[in-house]
């Protein structure tokens, strides 16, 4: 199946506080395609154990709690909304303990392997922008276009604190920076899908660029892409 009957798959990953989401929702809506928040699943099942009061070290009951988690992606980029069991959870998931939460229970294989399977689902049919740590390498290791965004840490860091202080979440920067140096470690070294960049990813840094900078370099890409195709 060709561009011309099956829009692009694009796969745009890298650490926390790339600037992923917000690049990823401006490239969906520029080219009228499904965008999928891949983390937004992995805090959904972050809330769901811990309102189950589950331990973060219980695996079994943690994988069993992924199994039975009704998790939805709906509404446009304007409106993007996240629902766990019928309730949207779009703002409880952003809290700080769901992130953390999310962060070790995505470290798990037997979870990964079950969101992943529902991702590779959402964006079999093509015209998506999937966002998340391991789209290039793993949910869509055959993607159109994989981008890798990265920063440097303090950019990263102040960038999260921005988001935080908006979201009422109160961390120093300080605390941030060390938040974000542990989601780094902890994703880098998960024996699983861990945060690499896929070989025949773009490298785009996002340090000293504007969101719309580099939703025109990724633009860009999808043109030369579909150029080639035709």
């Amino acid at each position: 199946m060709t561009e011309k009957t099956r829009g692009l798959i694009i796969a745009i990953d890298g650490p926390s506080g790339a600037g992923k989401s917000t690049v990823a929702k401006r490239v969906a809506k520029q080219l009228g395609y499904l965008y999928i928040d891949t983390g937004a699943m992995y805090r959904a099942v972050g809330l769901k154990v811990l309102r189950s009061q589950v331990p973060l070290n219980d695996t079994e009951r943690i994988i069993a709690l992924t199994q039975k988690a009704g998790i939805e992606l709906k509404g446009s980029v304007e409106n993007y909304q996240v629902f766990l069991d019928n309730e949207e959870v779009t703002r409880e998931i952003r809290a700080e303990p769901v992130s953390q939460a999310a962060s070790k229970v995505s470290a798990l294989s037997d979870v990964r392997r079950i969101l992943v399977n529902a991702q590779q689902k959402m964006g079999a049919a093509g015209s998506v922008v999937m966002e998340g740590r391991d789209i290039g390498t793993k949910v869509f290791p055959n993607a159109d276009l994989k981008v890798f965004l990265d920063a440097s840490e303090n950019t990263r860091a102040e960038r999260r604190f921005r988001e935080n202080q908006q979201r009422g979440v109160h961390l120093s920067l300080e605390e941030t920076l060390t938040d974000i140096r542990e989601r780094d470690e902890r994703d880098s070294r998960r024996a699983d899908s861990p945060l690499v960049r896929a070989h025949n990813a773009y490298n785009l840094d996002t340090s000293d660029k504007s969101i719309e900078e580099v939703v025109q370099v990724i633009l860009r890409w999808v043109g030369e892409i579909r150029e080639r195709s035709h």
